[in-house]
């Protein structure tokens, strides 16, 4: 075995090797062309890079002590440091060509580089002067700290190493100044997806950091398509399998939550706005109805509040004054009473204008009251004078109000001299004119004047036909007992609702008409939808309802379920727990390998009529309807394998549903059920993910 001293001198002349290597690499390095062996052993770099970091530092360490042992010590850890140091930097450049740019990655490398530079040249002029020693040693170590601060930087985000102690303000944001990318989207694009796509770090080419990086979008196209959830890579990656390659985030990352995965996919489906506000979302869509949870309703406001006193003088029975929300300064006002109106007590008001944000004048008799006093309510935002017979000369008094945004003034008859006067209104964002006897040509005037407001002029319905809303359907929970009554209902009494019970889709001809409150006693699939004359038909609304079956004395899976997906194990199947949409919710058994087998022991004389299976179907998550189910019953004498039925496959995408399979038992005694559910082999050709294995997830078996 050679002696130290033998490999001391092949040490030191190697060093020359590392160096000149990562000189090459870092100077012409994008001009080489890397080997797919050499990217994996460029991979290694975050394996050997701390050890370098501990023989160098505790080098420095030693070399500043007095002591001439600790001094030779400290020399042979320096040695074999700045080699671990050059394998390290060579590696880093190397994996430096995968999907890493910006300025974070050459500051990485240089002082990477340079640790190496330093470290070869303390090492042979080390005995030169005590000075260049403290000098250089001190460089190093500030190199080092250096280099590992910005490659912190480059895997785990801008300024990682000192975000703890700095401090953090959580922006709070009013829902009517919220925006559904920049407070909804961008939020959880920031904590689950920049890390990879960043100036620095670039995967698949794609950058997140900024607007302009995600609407060019990547290698692989697009990273959104407004409106199609199929075509969307966003979406596709999103909700693919955990463990499947593409998934993002990677699975070793935080993953999306529930929440997330619905902001994400609404936002798409609704158009994938960079720019729009919340506020100006239908109220019914479902991303506004999240926004509005998400989002307060409080603005803040930077006024004094009135006194208490100014407050309590002001409320009478005709007039109430009260905070918008409680602590606030602003104020909103409301008259009650049209024959108690008296215009004078107006001028009331001017002792809280500054903190009057609302004022409501429903009703009230204002053709002949001078509104000029508005004019002493600077703050002024939202003002309802609807059915008050107000006229254009009037309105003209609203022009200086510079931060009034809502105007209501439905039911007044103002006529076409009105539009000049609303034509200056150029502050509203909205203005609600219904039954205000506009002509189309006023209202198409309105219109160009006022383009950024929204202007609503009520409904006409004249030569179109429009589509009913879906019906309701309400029930006491999913899984009942013996029997649960569903009540159907539409906000239009006269609409007609026809619904099925076994999951075939209505129509206004054939399918059950409803017509009082329906009593369910087994497992059905209920789906409804409304008819009315001189309407389009609704869409449909679906429920899936289970009856809790029998409780069976035993049972056992052949096949373990996916690693991801055991929920509580075969106990998960007869829980009467009914499993939520996401797949990853923790409810589901998933089988993609292997089959979902099941022998399943029965109570004595307690056989079951029929067996429903409740599943789930996502195709975009590969999760699809079983390529075969296969049920046998037994006893002592053996199994009985029942007719195979055949499976309705998937023919496109659909939206995230629960679905049940359900089949007849024999009416022969049995004593116990064995069903193998196999998972579609082969997903088809229309599928993006087309020839590979499909999932299936399954919650609950129902024995009735």
């Amino acid at each position: 075995m050679p002696k130290v001293s033998r490999i001391i001198p092949i040490l030191e002349n190697s060093l020359f090797f590392w160096l000149g290597l990562a000189l090459v690499l870092s100077l012409a390095g994008d001009r080489l062309e890397i080997p797919s062996l050499i990217q994996v052993v460029g991979r290694t770099h975050p394996l050997f890079l701390h050890f370098p970091i501990v023989l160098l530092l505790m080098a420095v360490g030693l070399l500043w002590v007095a002591d001439k042992k600790l001094q030779s010590a400290g020399a042979q850890l320096l040695l074999f440091g700045a080699h671990l140091t050059g394998i390290t930097v060579v590696a880093g450049l190397i994996l430096a060509r995968e999907d890493y740019e910006g300025d974070a990655l050459i500051w990485h490398q240089w002082l990477g580089v340079a640790s190496l530079g330093l470290a070869v040249l303390i090492y042979f002029y080390r005995e030169k002067s005590a000075g260049f020693l403290r000098i250089s040693t001190s460089g190093l170590a500030l190199a080092i700290i250096l280099t590992g601060h910005f490659g912190a930087n480059l895997t785990h985000g801008e300024n990682f190493l000192l975000a703890p102690v700095q401090e953090t303000q959580v922006e709070v944001v009013a829902l009517e100044d919220a925006e559904v990318f920049q407070h909804l989207v961008q939020p959880i694009l920031e904590a689950k997806c920049i890390a990879c796509h960043k100036e620095g770090k670039v995967k698949g080419e794609l950058r997140m950091d900024h607007l302009a990086g995600l609407q060019k979008g990547g290698k692989n196209g697009p990273f959104v398509i407004p409106g199609d959830l199929e075509k969307s890579l966003l979406i596709q990656r999103i909700n693919l399998p955990l463990e499947a390659k593409e998934h993002m985030p990677p699975k070793n990352k935080a993953q999306l939550t529930e929440e997330e995965l619905e902001i994400l996919q609404l936002w798409v489906a609704s158009g994938s706005s960079f720019d729009q506000k919340v506020a100006e979302l239908k109220s019914d869509e479902p991303l506004f109805q999240l926004a509005s949870n998400k989002f307060s309703n409080q603005k803040n406001y930077t006024f004094d509040p009135a006194s208490d006193s100014d407050i309590k003088g002001l409320n009478n029975f005709f007039r109430k004054v009260n905070p918008v929300y409680p602590g606030s300064p602003a104020l909103e006002i409301a008259y009650y009473g049209t024959s108690a109106f008296d215009p004078f007590s107006l001028k009331d008001l001017k002792k809280v204008s500054e903190q009057v944000v609302k004022i409501n004048l429903n009703r009230m008799p204002l053709s002949s009251v001078d509104l000029s006093f508005l004019g002493d309510f600077p703050n002024l935002e939202e003002l309802q004078m609807n059915f008050t017979g107000i006229t254009a000369t009037q309105i003209s008094n609203l022009e200086g109000l510079k931060n009034l945004r809502n105007l209501a003034l439905a039911g007044n008859e103002l006529g076409s001299e009105s539009v000049t006067a609303l034509s200056g209104l150029k502050q509203l964002k909205k203005l609600f004119l219904w039954n205000s006897g506009l002509e189309d040509a006023s209202k198409e005037s309105l219109r160009k004047a006022l383009p950024t407001t929204r202007i609503d002029f009520g409904f006409d319905g004249k030569g179109i036909i429009y589509a009913l809303n879906p019906p309701k359907i309400e029930f006491e929970k999913v899984l009942f007992q013996d029997s649960m009554e569903l009540v159907l209902s539409h906000p239009i009494r006269t609409a007609e609702i026809r619904y099925s019970l076994d999951g075939t889709e209505p129509d206004s001809l054939n399918s059950l008409v409803y017509s009082g409150p329906i009593w369910i006693k087994k497992t059905a699939q209920i789906r409804a939808k409304a008819f009315a004359k001189d309407w389009m038909g609704s869409p449909t609304t679906s429920n899936l309802l289970f009856r809790e079956g029998m409780k069976p004395q035993s049972y056992k899976l052949a096949f373990d379920p996916n690693t991801r997906y055991t929920a509580k194990g075969a106990t998960s199947l007869f829980d009467g727990v009914k499993g939520k949409t996401n797949h990853t919710s923790g409810d589901w058994l998933g089988f993609k390998d292997s089959p979902m087998e099941i022998e399943i022991f029965l109570e004595k004389n307690s056989s079951p009529k029929e067996l429903s299976l409740s599943i789930l179907l996502n195709e975009g998550a590969y999760i699809f309807p079983p390529e075969s189910v296969e049920i046998w019953t037994g006893n002592q004498q053996g199994w009985q394998k029942l007719p195979e039925t055949p499976s309705t496959q998937s023919t496109k995408i659909e939206e995230v549903r629960f679905g049940v399979l359900s089949y007849p038992l024999p009416e022969t005694a049995f004593e116990k059920i064995k069903i193998r559910v196999k998972p579609i082999s082969k997903l088809p050709k229309w599928h993006p993910g087309a020839g590979d294995k499909g999932w299936i997830f399954v919650d609950e078996i129902v024995l009735n």
